[in-house]
């Protein structure tokens, strides 16, 4: 998966198209990532010792890794990402600039 957790990224598909926003969690095994402020869905809690009043709580939700591209730094723009090798590490770049990530 090219997305880590921190990333920038840009909703590029889905009801929250052209927000952008930061990794909180990357999910490998789902394809999925939650991003901040996007995706959010209303959790109804039971009253509980964390939270003895309950209620309607707003979080955010998983959305398929496909549906977001990565804000390279360099020009704030959303760019396709590409891999490779450079002294025997594997690196992100940027298919735009052509710069590591």
């Amino acid at each position: 998966m090219f997305i880590k957790r921190n990333d920038k990224v840009k909703v590029i598909a889905g009801k929250d198209k052209g927000k952008e926003g930061e990794v909180l969690q990357a999910i490998p095994a789902l394809d999925r990532v939650v991003v901040k402020g996007v995706n959010v869905v209303k959790k109804h809690q039971k009253p509980s010792n964390d939270n003895p009043s309950g209620g309607i709580a707003e979080v955010e939700a998983p959305i398929h890794v496909s549906n977001v591209m990565l804000i390279d730094p360099s020009n704030n723009e959303a760019t396709r990402v590409g891999f490779k090798v450079e002294d025997g590490k594997k690196v992100r770049v940027s298919k735009k600039t052509g710069e590591i990530i």
